[in-house]
């Protein structure tokens, strides 16, 4: 009888909960959602709804891009976003935490200085393969615009 005691002290220890990774993406609504797995997902928007699956099912179906955020697991990453400050990831080191904002602070600079650029120039264009100039008419211009400022603003939360 002691040995099954022992054998459930040890299978608890054992088996406690296991850490692994958290991986954000972006859904065709352009939502967050935060996963701890890197099972494919693919996402597509059918008669103004946005659907979800492990298998592309349609014809329109993109693969998601997953970014690893942390650490930890989903609830460690709502812990952090509850907390008084809301900017650690779980397990993440002074150091790292240090090292991911001056990388996070980059990129929103440089997307900040390609939009305000875009923003001054009198007329938008793209270079061809040859090395021209193709002008963008103002309804792409207006696209790519719009496109910058949500890239500049997802980059600069």
């Amino acid at each position: 009888m002691s040995y099954l005691r022992l054998f459930i002290v040890l299978s608890v220890f054992c088996c406690g909960t296991a850490s692994a990774d958290v991986w954000k993406w972006v859904d065709a609504s352009g939502d967050t959602h935060f996963v701890d797995t890197m099972t494919s997902i693919f996402t597509w928007v059918d008669e103004g709804r946005v659907f979800y699956s492990d298998t592309p099912d349609h014809e329109d179906a993109v693969a998601v891009q997953l970014v690893w955020v942390s650490k930890g697991t989903l609830d460690d990453r709502k812990s952090a976003d509850e907390s008084d400050d809301g900017f650690a990831f779980p397990g993440e080191t002074p150091e790292e935490r240090t090292q991911r904002e001056e990388v996070e602070a980059h990129y929103c600079k440089k997307a900040t200085e390609i939009y305000d650029s875009y923003m001054n120039a009198p007329k938008l264009y793209r270079t061809n393969e040859d090395g021209e100039r193709e002008y963008l008419s103002k309804k792409d211009a207006k696209t790519t615009l719009a496109e910058t400022k949500l890239k500049k603003d997802e980059l600069c939360k």
